[in-house]
C-alpha cells in the first residue's frame, strides 16, 4: 500500500487510509559481528558436569551516518557478550553485535539520543537474543535464554549519573 491509498470492495463505500507518521524508520537490520569460542571442547560438553556460571554484558553504541537522501540517519549497535565459566575455566565465550540503521524524520533532535539508546535496542534485542541462543546451542550447549532487558532503566542510570556529576561541578 502507498502512504495514502483507497480501499474499496464492490458495493462498499470508498475509504481513504492515511499511513501514520512513525517516529522512526528502520532501513536495515543485520549481524555486524559474531563470535563463538569453545576452547575446551569436547571435554566441556561431557554429561554430568556442573552448570557453568554465566556473565552477560550488554552495551550500546549509536553513531550518525552521512547520507545525501536520508535525514537523521543512524546506526545503532547492540553488543551482547556472554561468558560461561566452570571452576575458573572458560567453557565458552559468545558475542553478537547486532546493528540497526534507522532514521528519525519525525523526532525532534533533542529526543534522538533516548530514542536511539532505548527504543531502537528494544526493537533489536529479540533478534540478538535469538541469534545468541542459537549460537550457544550450535556450540553444543543448552541455548542461552536471556530475559527481557529494561533499556529505559539502563539509559536513566547511565545518563542521569552523568547529568548529576556535571551539575555538581
Amino acid at each position: 500500500m502507498t502512504d495514502s491509498e483507497s480501499l474499496s470492495s464492490e458495493g462498499a463505500e470508498k475509504v481513504v487510509v492515511q499511513a501514520p507518521n512513525l517516529p522512526l524508520m528502520v532501513h536495515a537490520q543485520y549481524v555486524k559481528d559474531i563470535s563463538f569460542e569453545n576452547p575446551h571442547a569436547p571435554h566441556s560438553l561431557r554429561a554430568g558436569l556442573e552448570t557453568p556460571r554465566m556473565d552477560v554484558n550488554i552495551t550500546l553504541d549509536a553513531r550518525a551516518l552521512e547520507d545525501d537522501k536520508i535525514k537523521s540517519l543512524y546506526e545503532v549497535v547492540l553488543r551482547v557478550a556472554a561468558r560461561a565459566e566452570r571452576k575458573e575455566q572458560t567453557v565458552y565465550v559468545a558475542e553478537v553485535l547486532y546493528a540497526v540503521c534507522v532514521s528519525l524524520p519525525n523526532v525532534p533532535e533533542e529526543h534522538h539520543h533516548p530514542v536511539l539508546l532505548v527504543e531502537v535496542p528494544k526493537l533489536a534485542f529479540p533478534y540478538a537474543r535469538k541469534i545468541l541462543a542459537d549460537l550457544t546451542q550450535d556450540g553444543g550447549f543448552s541455548p542461552l535464554m536471556l530475559g527481557p532487558v529494561d533499556f529505559h532503566s539502563m539509559y536513566l542510570s547511565r545518563f542521569a549519573a552523568k547529568d548529576d556529576s556535571q551539575k555538581s561541578n
